[in-house]
């Protein structure tokens, strides 16, 4: 009697497992999400300055490289 009540607690288990997930899709209201839109990177750091914005991901870009830092 005691493996058939743990096939059945195992069973119920199972049986519930999948009615307990909640739905993870964002609440629409007239056709746009309800939530605070995202700003974009040259609008938060650069107030909306697109020119000084692709200007400063250049620079970094041109840091990085390993070519123009080493010395010949």
């Amino acid at each position: 009697m005691r493996p058939a009540r743990r096939i059945a607690a195992a069973a119920l288990c199972a049986l519930l497992g999948g009615c307990l997930e909640v739905d993870q899709y964002p609440v629409w209201i007239k056709g746009d999400i309800a939530g605070k839109p995202d700003n974009l990177p040259y609008q938060a750091r650069f107030h909306n300055d697109k020119l000084a914005w692709a200007a400063a991901i250049q620079d970094r870009t041109l840091k990085q490289n390993e070519y123009l830092r080493a010395k010949p």
